[in-house]
C-alpha cells in the first residue's frame, strides 16, 4: 500500500512537471515564436495562455515595446565639405518576429547595431547635399521625415518598424565653431564701432543745434533788452524834460542842491573854485 502511494505520488508530481512543460503564456507587451526542434512553426501569437509538445516544442519571447537607440554623435559632412557633429536617436519595434529572429538571432544589441550603421548613412547621404545653414537651421525636419521613411523600409528586411528618427542636435566641431564665434565677434565689434560713430555724430549734431539755438536766444533777449532799455530810457527823458519845461528855475535849483549833496557828502572833501562861480549860484 505503502508503495502505491509513493507510485501514485511520482506520477502526479511527473504529471505536474510534465504540464508546466507544456504550457507557456504570451503577454501583451511580447512577441513569441514556437520551435519544433530548432525549426520556427509558429509566430503569430496573441496574448494568452498556450500549449506545447514538452521536449520537443520550446518558445522564445521577444520585448514587443518600442525601443530606443541612442547612438554616439558622430561627424558628417556637409556640401561645403564642413564637420558637423550630429547626435540622433531612432524608436524602434519588433514587426515581424519571425524575420527580427533569423536575422537578429533574437539580439537587441545586434538590431541596434544594424539600424546605427542605416541610420548613420542616411545622415551621411543627407547631410552631404545640404549646407551648414541648411541643415542647422532650415531643413532638420525634412532630413528626419526623409530618414524614417527611407530607413524604415531598409528595417523591415531585419523584421523592425521604425517608429521615428530624431535628431537631438547639430554641433559645429571645434575648429569651425571657434572660427565663427571669431567672425561672430568681429562682427559685433564692427555693428558696436558703427554704432558708437553713429551715436557721436547724432551728438554732435545736438550739441551743435543747441550751442546755435542757445546763441540764438541770447541774441534775441539782448536785443529785447536793449530795446526795451532804450524805450525806458527815452520814456525817462521825456520825463525828465516835461518836469523840467514845467519850472526850469525850480529843476535848476533841485539839481543844484543834488550836486551840492554829492560834492559835500564827506567833510574832508574840498573844492576850490571861485566865489562868483555858476556852481555857488544859489548860495548868493
Amino acid at each position: 500500500m505503502g508503495q502505491a502511494k509513493l507510485l501514485g505520488s511520482i506520477v502526479i508530481l511527473a504529471l505536474l512537471v510534465v504540464g508546466s512543460f507544456s504550457m507557456f503564456t504570451v503577454h501583451e507587451r511580447e512577441k513569441a515564436i514556437l520551435f519544433r526542434l530548432g525549426e520556427i512553426v509558429k509566430t503569430d501569437f496573441t496574448p494568452g495562455l498556450y500549449f506545447k509538445m514538452p521536449f520537443v516544442n520550446n518558445v522564445r519571447t521577444f520585448d514587443a515595446r518600442i525601443q530606443t537607440l541612442d547612438a554616439e554623435p558622430e561627424r558628417y559632412l556637409t556640401s561645403e565639405k564642413k564637420n558637423v557633429i550630429v547626435d540622433a536617436f531612432v524608436k524602434w519595434r519588433i514587426g515581424d518576429v519571425e524575420r527580427y529572429f533569423t536575422s537578429t538571432g533574437g539580439d537587441p544589441n545586434t538590431a541596434n547595431s544594424r539600424l546605427s550603421q542605416i541610420i548613420k548613412d542616411g545622415l551621411r547621404g543627407e547631410f552631404g547635399k545640404r549646407t551648414i545653414q541648411e541643415v542647422v537651421s532650415g531643413e532638420r525636419m525634412e532630413i528626419m521625415n526623409i530618414l524614417t521613411e527611407q530607413a524604415n523600409e531598409q528595417a523591415k528586411t531585419f523584421g523592425i518598424d521604425l517608429v521615428d528618427v530624431r535628431i537631438k542636435r547639430i554641433d559645429l566641431a571645434k575648429e569651425i565653431s571657434d572660427s565663427v564665434y571669431r567672425r561672430m565677434e568681429a562682427e559685433r565689434l564692427r555693428v558696436a564701432k558703427d554704432l558708437r560713430a553713429r551715436g557721436a555724430e547724432a551728438a554732435e549734431i545736438i550739441r551743435a543745434d543747441a550751442d546755435r539755438r542757445r546763441t540764438v536766444l541770447i541774441a534775441e533777449a539782448y536785443r529785447e533788452a536793449q530795446t526795451i532799455r532804450g524805450e525806458g530810457d527815452g520814456a525817462a527823458a521825456k520825463i525828465y524834460a516835461d518836469a523840467y519845461n514845467q519850472d526850469k528855475e525850480f529843476y535848476a535849483l533841485y539839481r543844484s542842491l543834488s550836486a551840492y549833496r554829492k560834492t559835500f557828502a564827506d567833510k574832508g572833501d574840498m573844492l576850490v573854485l571861485e566865489p562868483d562861480s555858476e556852481f555857488f549860484k544859489y548860495f548868493k
